[in-house]
């Protein structure tokens, strides 16, 4: 008998219009939101102006400053000679080399990520950056400066050498970034630009590359602030210099909430058509 006899076939149902409709707004609102995603905002700073000098400290008194999707507090006082600022920095130096206060815009890694461009130079606990709209931050890069990552590692006038004499104290540097939602903590991650706490030296590091920081667990944020730690702590506070370099923050915007609603309703909507609509009425054999 062929398989193709009619006899005991049935031809497969299709699906009703209600139910295609349901299908198909549910299908357009994770489009909707896939898009959203597939935009992911970076940081670079890449195109922000330093001028012939390679930085931007704010001496130009404008305060907080813009980039990219997010705002970088700047407080520059100005004591002449061109100090002194604090909050958030902008650069392009690479020197590696030259340790002390005059190299402060230097990355340890030798520039923006991939060895050349701008990157941010965060310094005290008042590097915050407010994003223009709730993200969902993914990452980011960090680095030594040199003048942190000099200092650490030979000593200077004000911080101690890293390791100490016998290269074997426990000392430890790092940097906290606490992601914030309307004011409220989201949770923080915590980096170690230098770590000497291992029980054999030969661990011991102090990052002189970009690394990538991963930030997921912070969630849904609109504000980013940085706090240093350090186990070199003197009368006046940390007395390693507390500056981080920073590159290519990545978000993804939240998608809003006019747009949540109006899918939870359009899908509302084509449920009740669905249930209100007649069922079909069985054929006579």
């Amino acid at each position: 008998m062929s398989i193709h006899a009619r006899s005991g076939c049935v031809a497969p149902k299709r699906a009703s219009r209600p139910t295609r409709v349901i299908a198909a707004t549910a299908i357009a609102c994770a489009l909707g939101f896939a898009t959203a995603t597939a935009h992911a905002a970076t940081i670079d700073f890449d195109s922000f102006p330093v001028g012939g000098s390679g930085f931007y400290n704010g001496s130009d008194l404008a305060g907080d400053f813009a980039s990219g999707k997010g705002t970088f507090t700047n407080n520059f006082t100005d004591f002449g000679g061109g100090c002194c600022w604090d909050g958030w920095a902008v650069s392009n130096h690479g020197d590696i080399a030259t340790p002390g206060f005059g190299n402060q815009y230097s990355s340890y890694a030798g520039g923006g990520v991939g060895g050349g461009g701008n990157f941010g130079v965060g310094y005290t606990d008042t590097a915050d950056i407010t994003l223009a709209s709730a993200q969902d931050v993914t990452g980011v890069y960090l680095a030594n400066t040199t003048y942190a990552a000099l200092s650490m590692l030979n000593g200077d006038g004000f911080a101690k050498q890293f390791g100490g004499a016998s290269g074997t104290d426990a000392d430890w540097f790092n940097v906290t970034i606490e992601g914030k939602l309307g004011g409220a903590s989201t949770g923080s991650v915590v980096f170690y630009l230098a770590d000497y706490r291992f029980a054999d030296s030969q661990d011991d590091y102090i990052v002189d590359a970009w690394t990538w920081v991963d930030l997921t667990s912070l969630g849904t944020v609109d504000e980013l602030d940085l706090t240093f730690g350090s186990s070199d702590v003197g009368g006046f506070g940390i007395n390693t210099p507390t500056y981080v370099a920073f590159d290519s923050l990545t978000s993804v915007p939240e998608p809003g909430t006019g747009a949540l609603l109006a899918c939870g309703l359009a899908l509302m909507g084509a449920r009740r058509r669905s249930a209100r609509a007649p069922q079909g009425v069985a054929k006579a054999p």
